[in-house]
């Protein structure tokens, strides 16, 4: 007995220790497709980092984040995850169905162009894939569906108190600028109108939140009634199925809610060129571990304007690692839609490249309009439908704006400014909105950053070279 447990002690330490070598001299990995970041790098050793301790504890950090293969470790892990626990919220209808739709959902015509800016919403019913399976994966993401049809949503826990400061910093721009046209665009997840009944205990909706900002709202700010605008096609693509974001599709619906609101010229569908990245995988695969998701990838598909021109300029943002702005670069010439290959997890990235940078585009539309969009990352897709709209198009990021606000609107003699932001943003933000107000010129998130800190800004750029 002594000798068959020395022999699987033996077994046992040998395969220990053929995986610790293995492991310690295979390449590391640099970078995660699967969590889209940059993995831990070795730490440098410094005479105070010994001292107090933190080389070793990076060291163990770089180890354990920079494995050799970390991703495919991980899709097999949770391919075998999926593969053995247990379902939750099952039912026998495993397929996603679609319904005539409700009759008090808003349908495309006069409904929805009387809808654009009316304040109260009715409530949506999910007429789409209500009868769904659904299961609640890592990090409380909510799969819907099987096959080709899963969805990954996002379950939200907000209620009508959030969302103060959000409806405050609305109303504090239209008071700061009286001659301008303030606006405010609230979207939804795709939460709101595609988790299954079964489901529905494991997220809040989210239309008592909008609704309860469109209430603390001043009569002076105009009203984008997105959900409306967004709730009457559902049955279309207008949320990506693997990507917290919206897709493009969604994004010129709401477009088109908004032009009608400012009272705008705004094209259809069919004044553009469509463009598809086939087999893209967004970011919910990452967030909820599950496998499926990744076997359902969709199309990426966005539109770019046709018969009006525009050119595209740039002031990028330096950040650091924790993604605080350290620093910004003067103003470069760029495009406004960047190309990625079919296959490629930052295919949303098409817009602009990202969101760490102020955008400003020109365009042949010359009737004295220039906007101001105020956004988050759901507002990327948003500015490329509003080419024939506006004069001049300027976004910005609340999460990297450096800038004083009060300056910048006037410097570029903005007209109409549209407030923009997804739900789980407006819900928590809404104080940094205040402060660019005040806050002067080269104002950066970072401790550290600043006009002249141009060796920590050097320093920055060459992190991101390697």
């Amino acid at each position: 007995m002594k000798k068959r447990t020395y022999s699987y002690l033996i077994i046992v330490l040998t395969i220990y220790a053929a995986f610790t070598v293995l492991f310690t001299m295979l390449p590391r990995s640099t970078f995660s497709a699967l969590e889209k970041r940059e993995l831990a790098t070795f730490p440098p050793l410094t005479l105070e980092s010994l001292a107090k301790g933190t080389f070793t504890n990076s060291v163990s950090q770089w180890f354990s984040d920079s494995e050799p293969y970390r991703d495919n470790f991980m899709t097999m892990s949770m391919w075998f995850s999926d593969n053995t626990k247990l379902r939750m919220f099952h039912n026998n209808q495993s397929k996603v169905k679609f319904h005539a739709a409700d009759s008090k959902n808003l349908t495309e015509g006069a409904d929805v162009i009387a809808a654009a800016g009316n304040r109260n919403i009715d409530e949506y019913d999910n007429q789409v894939n209500a009868n769904a399976n659904a299961k609640v994966a890592h990090h409380g993401i909510i799969i819907a569906g099987e096959g080709a049809n899963v969805r990954a949503l996002m379950a939200y826990g907000g209620a009508e108190e959030g969302g103060v400061n959000y409806a405050k910093a609305c109303n504090e721009y239209q008071r700061t600028f009286p001659n301008v046209k303030v606006y405010c665009m609230l979207v939804p997840t795709a939460g709101e109108f595609y988790c299954p009944d079964a489901a529905k205990e494991a997220t809040k909706p989210e239309l008592p939140t909008i609704q309860a900002i469109h209430n603390r709202l001043s009569d002076s700010v105009k009203v984008v009634n997105a959900y409306s605008a967004l709730a009457a096609h559902v049955k279309e693509p207008i949320y990506l199925r693997t990507d917290h974001h919206w897709a493009p599709l969604g994004a010129f619906y709401a477009a088109q809610a908004f032009a009608r609101v400012a009272n705008v010229p705004f094209k259809e569908l069919n004044s553009y060129d469509k463009k598809v990245i086939h087999n893209f995988v967004g970011t919910m695969y990452g967030f909820s571990r599950d496998i499926s998701v990744k076997n359902a990838p969709e199309d990426f598909v966005y539109y770019v304007p046709r018969g009006v021109t525009y050119t595209t300029d740039y002031i990028h943002f330096k950040t650091n690692g924790n993604f605080q702005t350290v620093g910004e670069g003067p103003k470069v010439a760029g495009e406004y839609f960047y190309s990625y290959p079919d296959g490629s997890g930052a295919a949303y990235s098409t817009f602009m490249g990202g969101d760490a940078k102020i955008t400003h585009v020109n365009t042949s539309t010359k009737n004295g309009r220039r906007l101001l969009i105020i956004k988050d990352s759901f507002g990327n897709a948003i500015p490329g439908y509003l080419f024939y709209s506006f004069e001049d198009i300027h976004v910005v990021d609340f999460r990297y704006f450096s800038k004083n606000m009060k300056k910048y609107v006037t410097d570029n003699n903005i007209t109409d400014i549209l407030m923009f932001s997804e739900i789980f943003r407006a819900y928590a933000s809404g104080q940094e909105l205040i402060n660019f107000l005040t806050q002067p010129d080269g104002t950066y998130t970072a401790k550290g950053g600043g006009k002249n800190d141009a060796a920590d800004n050097k320093k920055q750029a060459k992190k991101r070279r390697k």
